[in-house]
């Protein structure tokens, strides 16, 4: 998953390195090339990176909860 990653970042780079050249040339479909990168990056890359990046539960420790906020209100008077 991690090399299927990174092919894909490369390819969304290259991709959007093409649809920058297309548009300083003006070239009639640059716009198409440089929305459907975006789309690209949107729908595939993105998803695909967040479940791998979050998959086993390390976005648990960014989750607030009432033991948390318990916890920052008693030290906030102990510094």
């Amino acid at each position: 998953m991690k090399l299927a990653l990174k092919i894909m970042f490369v390819i969304f780079v290259v991709w959007m390195i093409i649809g920058a050249y297309l548009v300083n040339t003006e070239h009639e479909k640059a716009q198409i090339v440089m929305g459907l990168g975006v789309l690209y990056l949107s729908f595939l890359f993105m998803p695909l990176f967040i479940y791998y990046r979050y998959r086993d539960g390390k976005y648990k420790k960014y989750i607030i909860n009432d033991e948390k906020l318990k916890n920052a209100f008693k030290n906030i008077g102990k510094d």
